[in-house]
This record gives structure tokens, sequence and C-alpha cells, in this order.
């Protein structure tokens, strides 16, 4: 996460809800690495979940302070859209 967005935090959040165009959420841990903030525990699941590959684009816009909107792009530049499946219950978020 570049450092510039942080800007609009008070504070950075220890975990965030990453949710999708069909309403999907996960949660994932924040980590600060190297002076950089990073998505941590949980972002890896979501990205095999939804098959996110080398050469996808990711966008990522804050809605609240803890909840990231998450759109998927892939190398053709063509929006993938990702319905709600059944997947790893632990990093699924409860809305």
């Amino acid at each position: 996460m570049p450092l510039d967005f942080t800007k609009y935090f008070v504070a950075v959040p220890t975990e965030f809800k990453l949710r999708n165009n069909t309403g999907c959420s996960w949660k994932v841990t924040v980590k600060l690495m190297n002076g950089r903030v990073t998505l941590d525990q949980g972002w890896a699941t979501n990205t095999a979940v939804h098959q996110i590959k080398i050469g996808y684009m990711v966008t990522f816009k804050l809605l609240t302070p803890d909840t990231l909107k998450v759109v998927i792009f892939n190398d053709d530049g063509i929006e993938v859209v990702n319905k709600c499946g059944k997947h790893d219950e632990v990093f699924a978020a409860k809305e």
C-alpha cells in the first residue's frame, strides 16, 4: 500500500474488510514491513479463491476506515466478476 495512501488514516487499522464487486467480503490483516503497509493474513487465500494471476490489475477504493472495495481486471483489461462461493470461512468477513 503506498505510504501516501496511509495519510488518510488517523491510525492504520490492523485489519481490513475487502469487498468485491458482488458484495462478498474477506478479512485481511495489515502488517508494517520495511516501512510499508502490506496486506498479510487472508490476502493469499483471497488471491487464490478469486484466481488473481500475474498480469491482472487490482484496484482498491477506501469505502470506510476499515473497508476497501476491490475490483479485479484480467490481463485483457476486463473486469473479473466473482460470485460468492464456498471458501475458507476463517477469512470470510461476517456482515
